[in-house]
């Protein structure tokens, strides 16, 4: 698919494909689409910082590449790795067949035998790619300072293939959750969006638009009913996806009101701690009340 021409435009694609974005949104995305820069966006959990980068691959016709960031990730899980068993194998066809020397060390260290990461498959795709760092705060400052270079050149160099770049960069989104600090270099080389919870109308249209089996009643029942609950000391306060998926399962189970029952019986949809469903089971006609 052609990229959209205009921040109207994207915005009316990410909608055609389920996904709602305000204009300060959606002019980030157009711009990091147009210039070619990577995009940093934070929030709170579970209001759609993955979701965007997964409609956008749909949307635009490209190849959705995952890398999930974890503690003690390096660069190699990132990056590429040799197929160590394939190898052994063929080290053992090698030898039978009495080939010795650099001839053997050729064929062990080829295309063949890479096995591609996300990092480097996103750079061999290019822009046919949205590359998808996935809570990159979850990482430690040396693979922050790896995916800074990355970033910067988008290219990976390989000893025994040789240098590897993308002739366009992929989309590249970057989540993160702030469970720690980023570095001002990563900020830098991004564009910055801050996404928060959205506007109760905004929301209740989310919920309609993901859902559309679900009221518009009901949705706005739900809505508020969130936003209550997010107004509690919870430990994990619910997001969006948590929004829909409690509309979702109302609307499942036939319910057409939310009253103290109702939540109640399917409060897992929404509050996904149990010291937090204690203190909200304890306030559910507060929160279920109009």
């Amino acid at each position: 698919m052609n990229q959209p021409g205009s921040v109207a435009e994207l915005t009316e694609t990410l909608r055609a494909g389920g996904y709602l974005a305000d204009r300060g949104l959606a002019t980030a995305v157009h711009v990091a689409l147009s210039l070619n820069r990577p995009m940093l966006l934070e929030g709170e959990v579970g209001v759609g910082k993955t979701e965007l980068a997964k409609t956008l691959a749909a949307v635009l016709g490209r190849k959705l590449i995952r890398l999930q960031c974890y503690e003690g990730i390096d660069t190699n899980q990132a990056m590429y790795e040799w197929d160590y068993a394939r190898q052994l194998l063929h080290i053992r066809a090698l030898s039978e067949r009495g080939v010795e020397g650099e001839e053997a060390v050729d064929k062990l260290f080829g295309p063949r035998f890479l096995l591609e990461r996300p990092l480097l498959e996103a750079i061999k795709a290019g822009d046919g790619a949205v590359l998808l760092i996935d809570e990159v705060d979850r990482a430690d400052d040396e693979f922050e300072a790896f995916l800074l270079e990355v970033l910067s050149d988008f290219q990976i160099s390989i000893p025994e293939v040789g240098t590897i770049r993308a002739e366009r960069p992929p989309l590249v989104l970057l989540t993160s959750n702030r469970t720690r600090e980023l570095h001002d270099a990563l900020k830098r080389r991004c564009l910055y969006h801050w996404l928060g919870y959205p506007a109760a109308q905004r929301e209740v249209e989310i919920v309609t638009v993901r859902e559309p089996s679900v009221s518009a009643e009901l949705a706005a029942k739900v809505v508020a009913a969130v936003n209550r609950l997010r107004e509690l000391d919870l430990a994990k306060p619910p997001g969006v996806a948590e929004t829909i998926d409690w509309a979702r399962t109302l609307d499942f189970l036939g319910e057409t009101e939310l009253d103290a029952e109702a939540a109640d019986l399917t409060l897992g949809s929404v509050v996904k701690d149990h010291d937090d469903a204690e203190l909200v089971r304890s306030r559910l006609d507060e929160i279920t009340s109009r």
